[in-house]
Protein backbone atom coordinates (compact mmCIF):
# COMPACT_ATOMS: atom_id res chain seq x y z
CA UNK A 1 0.00 0.00 0.00
CA UNK A 2 2.93 2.38 0.78
CA UNK A 3 4.49 1.37 -3.01
CA UNK A 4 1.36 2.42 -4.62
CA UNK A 5 0.83 5.67 -2.45
CA UNK A 6 4.19 6.70 -3.49
CA UNK A 7 4.12 6.42 -7.04
CA UNK A 8 0.89 7.60 -7.62
CA UNK A 9 2.31 11.08 -5.57
CA UNK A 10 5.78 10.63 -8.74
CA UNK A 11 3.04 10.56 -11.30
CA UNK A 12 2.50 14.13 -12.37
CA UNK A 13 5.92 14.58 -12.50
CA UNK A 14 6.40 11.20 -14.71
CA UNK A 15 3.53 12.35 -17.21
CA UNK A 16 5.01 16.12 -16.83
CA UNK A 17 9.08 14.64 -17.98
CA UNK A 18 7.08 12.70 -20.86
CA UNK A 19 4.95 15.84 -22.56
CA UNK A 20 8.05 18.21 -22.24
CA UNK A 21 10.16 15.41 -24.00
CA UNK A 22 7.47 14.40 -26.61
CA UNK A 23 7.26 18.03 -27.12
CA UNK A 24 11.05 18.89 -26.80
CA UNK A 25 11.25 15.55 -29.52
CA UNK A 26 8.73 17.47 -31.99
CA UNK A 27 10.57 20.59 -31.85
CA UNK A 28 13.64 19.51 -32.92
CA UNK A 29 11.88 17.01 -35.61
CA UNK A 30 10.25 19.87 -36.99
CA UNK A 31 13.44 22.11 -37.15
CA UNK A 32 15.15 20.19 -38.78
CA UNK A 33 12.47 18.87 -41.51
CA UNK A 34 11.44 22.64 -41.83
CA UNK A 35 14.98 24.21 -41.76
CA UNK A 36 16.41 25.78 -45.18
CA UNK A 37 19.81 24.35 -45.59
CA UNK A 38 21.52 27.71 -47.33
CA UNK A 39 24.93 28.09 -46.12
CA UNK A 40 26.76 30.71 -47.23
CA UNK A 41 30.76 32.36 -46.36
CA UNK A 42 29.31 34.03 -43.86
CA UNK A 43 27.55 31.08 -41.79
CA UNK A 44 30.20 29.27 -42.88
CA UNK A 45 32.84 31.74 -41.12
CA UNK A 46 34.52 31.18 -37.62
CA UNK A 47 33.01 33.55 -35.45
CA UNK A 48 34.39 34.30 -31.67
CA UNK A 49 33.87 36.84 -29.14
CA UNK A 50 31.97 39.36 -31.59
CA UNK A 51 35.17 40.18 -33.46
CA UNK A 52 36.37 39.72 -36.81
CA UNK A 53 38.98 36.33 -37.14
CA UNK A 54 40.96 37.51 -39.74
CA UNK A 55 42.47 40.62 -37.85
CA UNK A 56 45.91 40.49 -35.90
CA UNK A 57 45.26 39.02 -32.58
CA UNK A 58 47.35 41.53 -30.62
CA UNK A 59 45.03 44.66 -31.35
CA UNK A 60 43.86 46.17 -28.01
CA UNK A 61 40.13 46.07 -27.39
CA UNK A 62 38.08 47.05 -24.86
CA UNK A 63 36.70 44.40 -21.96
CA UNK A 64 34.92 46.94 -20.25
CA UNK A 65 31.68 45.32 -21.42
CA UNK A 66 32.99 41.78 -20.15
CA UNK A 67 33.49 43.30 -16.70
CA UNK A 68 30.10 44.49 -16.43
CA UNK A 69 28.97 40.93 -18.17
CA UNK A 70 31.07 39.15 -14.94
CA UNK A 71 29.47 41.38 -12.41
CA UNK A 72 26.15 40.96 -13.66
CA UNK A 73 26.54 37.53 -13.70
CA UNK A 74 28.20 37.44 -10.15
CA UNK A 75 25.67 39.59 -8.54
CA UNK A 76 22.45 37.90 -10.24
CA UNK A 77 23.18 34.51 -9.10
CA UNK A 78 24.04 35.83 -5.49
CA UNK A 79 20.27 37.29 -5.56
CA UNK A 80 19.12 33.82 -6.68
CA UNK A 81 20.08 32.66 -3.21
CA UNK A 82 17.45 34.85 -1.72
CA UNK A 83 14.33 32.93 -2.91
CA UNK A 84 15.02 29.35 -1.49
CA UNK A 85 15.79 31.73 1.54
CA UNK A 86 12.23 33.66 1.30
CA UNK A 87 10.57 30.27 0.86
CA UNK A 88 12.19 27.95 3.73
CA UNK A 89 12.31 32.00 6.29
CA UNK A 90 10.07 30.72 9.03
CA UNK A 91 11.32 27.20 9.35
CA UNK A 92 15.44 27.93 9.28
CA UNK A 93 14.56 30.88 12.57
CA UNK A 94 17.43 33.18 14.47
CA UNK A 95 20.51 31.22 12.77
CA UNK A 96 18.91 31.20 9.03
CA UNK A 97 18.06 34.89 9.87
CA UNK A 98 21.85 36.05 10.65
CA UNK A 99 23.54 33.88 7.60
CA UNK A 100 21.17 34.94 5.24
CA UNK A 101 22.42 38.61 6.94
CA UNK A 102 25.98 38.17 6.94
CA UNK A 103 25.86 36.91 3.02
CA UNK A 104 23.55 39.60 2.37
CA UNK A 105 26.11 42.25 3.82
CA UNK A 106 29.04 40.73 1.80
CA UNK A 107 27.11 41.57 -1.33
CA UNK A 108 26.53 44.87 -0.51
CA UNK A 109 30.51 45.56 0.30
CA UNK A 110 31.40 43.57 -2.73
CA UNK A 111 29.24 45.84 -4.72
CA UNK A 112 29.89 49.13 -2.45
CA UNK A 113 34.12 47.78 -3.91
CA UNK A 114 32.80 47.57 -7.70
CA UNK A 115 31.11 50.81 -7.60
CA UNK A 116 34.43 53.20 -5.70
CA UNK A 117 36.18 50.94 -8.19
CA UNK A 118 34.19 52.30 -11.55
CA UNK A 119 33.61 48.91 -12.62
CA UNK A 120 29.87 50.02 -13.26
CA UNK A 121 30.57 53.09 -15.25
CA UNK A 122 29.92 51.99 -18.68
CA UNK A 123 32.52 54.79 -20.04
Amino acid sequence: MQLNSLLNDYLPIVIFLGISAVIGGALLLSAMIIAVRKPDTEKLSPYECGFAPFEDARIKFDVHFYLIAILFIIFDLEVAFLFPWAVTFEQTGALGYFAMMTFLAELVIGYIYAWKKGALEWF
